[in-house]
């Protein structure tokens, strides 16, 4: 078992894990973020990805997600853990709480949300876009020491800007908890590479629909009140995710593959080796 961490460069200290080193790694799809962070923690090898690149440098239209993805699944990973910085829809999920969330809505345009576009179509299941398995090992590992919710709808949105108050109040009428700008396609392309994917998820502020003010300042201020909390959740699901995966993520393209192997191109199945590989031969 190999486990992948993605988020923020401030969740993430060397001092976490142990024989810390870092790996450049190139994919078909471009290089992805950053150079990986491999270390290990309690004989688990654990490979750490900054989504936005140190310093902050891409935003969350401008992530290359198929590249941070594929270069997890070509080092083995198979379990994904997720950071996302989130506003609150409701009252009751409060800044500083955490979410470990069970559902998404994709409000995104902008990104390439597959792998499979070259000659080649899979469909796979989204009715459950978050791993319950992973899902329930995070809740677990945040429960005990941490405000916790155990579900939650992520409303994932374009971005760079933050919502307006006509669309956030639309979003608390449609019943969504948590609104963010990751989850998505993150998630896709971590299902169609077969990887399990959970998204913990800490709630910075309420969005605009409060009568606090959202500003840059008040996430980021949030988001290192949370950096220790995060920090200790990590290392504590580490530890308990269990050695056989129960889930279906890792078939997740057992019959989703629609297209005949005769009428896939070569080259596409070459750049998706690290995918389909188990399916079919080049």
């Amino acid at each position: 078992m190999k486990i992948g961490i993605i988020g923020g460069s401030g969740i993430y200290n060397p001092s976490m894990f142990s024989d810390v080193q870092t790996l450049p790694v190139d994919t078909p799809f471009g290089l992805p973020s950053d150079p990986l962070i491999v270390g290990e923690h309690n004989g688990r090898e654990v490979y750490f990805l900054s989504r936005h690149g140190a310093g902050h440098r891409f935003s969350p239209s401008q992530v290359n997600y198929r590249a941070n993805i594929y270069a997890l699944k070509k080092m083995g990973v198979t379990h994904i853990l997720a950071v996302s910085a989130v506003g609150s829809l409701r009252e009751d999920y409060r800044p500083l709480d955490i979410v470990i969330p069970d559902q998404a809505f994709d409000r995104t345009w902008r990104r390439t949300p597959t792998f499979f576009d070259e000659g080649i179509v899979a469909h796979v299941g989204m009715a459950d876009p978050f791993c319950p398995e992973l899902s329930q090992v995070l809740y677990d590992a945040a429960k005990d020491r941490y405000r916790a919710h155990a579900k939650g709808t992520y409303l994932c949105m374009e971005g760079p800007q933050f919502s307006t108050k006509a669309e956030s109040e639309v979003y608390r009428k449609l019943g969504f908890d948590i609104i963010g700008m990751t989850a998505l396609p993150e998630a896709k392309l971590a299902r169609e590479a077969e990887m399990c994917y959970a998204i913990l998820a800490t709630i910075t502020d309420y969005d605009v629909w409060h009568e606090e003010q959202v500003t840059i300042d008040v996430v980021l201020e949030n988001a290192a009140r949370n950096e220790r909390a995060v920090q200790e959740v990590l290392l504590n699901a580490i530890d308990r995710i269990p050695g056989e995966r129960r889930c279906g993520c890792g078939d997740a393209l057992g019959g989703a593959i629609a297209t005949s192997p005769d009428a896939i191109p070569l080259e596409t199945k070459r750049k998706l080796g690290v995918l389909i590989d188990r399916y079919m031969k080049v």
